[in-house]
C-alpha cells in the first residue's frame, strides 16, 4: 500500500498528525544522501584526466572508448594532422602497433583448431627454413614464438642501424630480411627462463599463416577476423596512400618535426603493421573472449599459464572486481601509442589511442604506455 494510501486509510486526526510530521521534515531540510556516481562515470572521469594531460602535453590527438555492461563512452580529442584543421572522429584510424600480435595469435590459433597445425610441433615443420635462417640453439615451438619464450633475438636494434630514421621508416622489408636482421644477433640459450618479449617471434608466426594458408597475411586477418566482427576500420598496412580517416603520427629527429602517419617499413608486418580504431579493438577483444573467433578451448589456451605476464598472444592485468584478470595488448610505435583492455567476460573494457607529444624517438619507447595501462588498470577497477 502506497503512503497516499495508507494516509487515506486513517481517521481524519490521525491522517493530519501523520501529513504534518511528513511535512515538518520536508521544511525542516530533509534530504535524500548525494547519488554516487556510476561505474561508467567513474571510468570515463579516470580516462578524461589522462587524455586531458596528453593534450596539454603537446598531444595530437587522444581517442578513448569504453563500454561497461552495455553502457558506452567515448571522445575524441584533437586534429587528425598538425599540418590541418580538421578535428579526429571517434572512428579514426591509427597505427596499433603490437595489438598486432593478438590478432595474428587468433590465426595460428585458429589454424590449431582445424588440426592444420600443433602448439608443439617445431617451427622448422611448418616453416623449413627457419633454421637455416636463425640458426637457434635448441628446439623452438610454436607455442614458445606465442608466448615470447623462444629467446629469439628481436630485429628492431639492428634495423634501427640500417640508416637514419626517415630511411628506415621508408624502406619496405620481407619477413625473411627481418628475420635475417635477428640473426646478426647472439640467440642466447635461455629458454628455462621463461617471457622475453621480440618482435621477431611474431613474424616468424606470420611466415607460418602464410605458407599455410596460401595468402599475405593482411588477408588472411581480412577473413578471419576483420569481416566476420564488422569492423570498419582495421587493416593492415600495405604499399601506396593511407587510408582516409588515419591520425597522423610525429617524432623529431636532429629538431625536425616528421610525419610517420603511414611508413613502409610497417607494409604487411604481422608484429606490427595494422591500423584499427579504439571500437574496432573493444568489438575485437569481446569478440575474442566471448568466443565468436575462435573455440572456447583456444581461447583458454591464449589465455594460459596462469598469472604467466604474457598467454599466447595476449597480456594480463589484474581485475580486482572479478578476482580474475583483464585481457588485451598493448602497442607502442614511432609516433603512437595504444592500449586495449577487457574483463574476461568482455562486458567491462576501455581502448584508449593516441598520436604521441612530437618528441625524439626511442625503441625503448617513452613510458608513456607503461602510465597508459597503469591509468587503464585502475580506471576499469573502478567499474565493478
Amino acid at each position: 500500500m502506497s503512503f497516499v494510501a495508507m494516509v487515506r486509510a486513517l481517521p481524519f486526526r490521525t491522517a493530519a498528525a501523520a501529513t504534518a510530521v511528513v511535512l515538518a521534515a520536508v521544511l525542516s531540510g530533509c534530504t535524500a544522501a548525494p547519488e554516487q556516481p556510476s561505474s561508467m562515470a567513474r571510468l570515463a572521469a579516470a580516462l578524461e584526466e589522462f587524455g586531458n594531460g596528453m593534450l596539454d602535453d603537446g598531444a595530437p590527438a587522444v581517442l578513448m572508448q569504453a563500454k561497461v555492461r552495455g553502457e558506452e563512452w567515448s571522445r575524441a580529442s584533437g586534429v587528425r594532422s598538425l599540418e590541418g584543421t580538421e578535428p579526429v572522429e571517434i572512428g579514426d584510424s591509427v597505427h596499433v602497433a603490437s595489438v598486432t600480435k593478438s590478432f595474428v595469435a587468433v590465426s595460428v590459433l585458429k589454424l590449431a583448431a582445424e588440426g592444420k597445425l600443433g602448439l608443439e610441433d617445431p617451427v622448422s615443420k611448418h616453416l623449413p627454413e627457419f633454421e637455416d635462417i636463425m640458426h637457434p640453439p635448441g628446439p623452438v615451438t610454436i607455442r614458445r614464438l606465442l608466448q615470447h619464450e623462444s629467446g629469439m633475438p628481436d630485429y628492431v636494434i639492428p634495423l634501427l642501424q640500417q640508416g637514419s630514421l626517415p630511411e628506415v621508416l621508408s624502406t619496405g622489408r620481407t619477413h625473411r630480411e627481418l628475420l635475417a636482421l635477428a640473426a646478426t644477433r647472439r640467440w642466447e640459450g635461455r629458454l628455462a627462463q621463461g617471457f622475453e618479449y621480440s618482435n621477431s617471434n611474431y613474424i616468424a608466426l606470420g611466415m607460418i599463416v602464410e605458407r599455410l594458408r596460401g595468402r599475405p597475411i593482411g588477408e588472411v586477418l581480412r577473413t578471419e577476423v576483420v569481416e566476420p566482427l564488422g569492423l570498419r576500420a582495421t587493416r593492415m598496412t600495405g604499399p601506396g596512400q593511407a587510408p582516409p580517416g588515419l591520425v597522423h603520427g610525429y617524432v623529431t629527429s636532429f629538431g625536425e618535426r616528421l610525419d610517420v602517419s603511414y611508413p613502409a617499413l610497417h607494409s604487411g608486418d604481422p608484429a606490427g603493421g595494422l591500423v584499427s580504431s579504439v571500437g574496432d579493438l573493444n568489438t575485437f577483444f569481446a569478440g575474442l573472449l566471448q568466443d565468436r573467433l575462435i573455440p572456447r578451448p583456444m581461447v583458454t589456451e591464449m589465455q594460459a599459464p596462469l598469472y604467466a605476464r604474457y598467454g599466447l598472444g595476449i597480456q594480463r592485468w589484474n581485475d580486482t572486481c572479478t578476482n580474475n584478470f583483464y585481457y588485451g595488448h598493448a602497442g607502442d610505435t614511432a609516433g603512437y601509442g595504444t592500449l586495449s583492455m577487457s574483463s574476461a567476460d568482455g562486458t567491462r573494457q576501455a581502448s584508449v589511442a593516441l598520436a604521441y607529444p612530437p618528441q625524439p624517438f626511442s625503441f625503448t619507447g617513452n613510458g608513456i604506455v607503461e602510465e597508459l595501462i597503469d591509468v587503464v588498470e585502475e580506471a576499469l577497477n573502478s567499474s565493478c
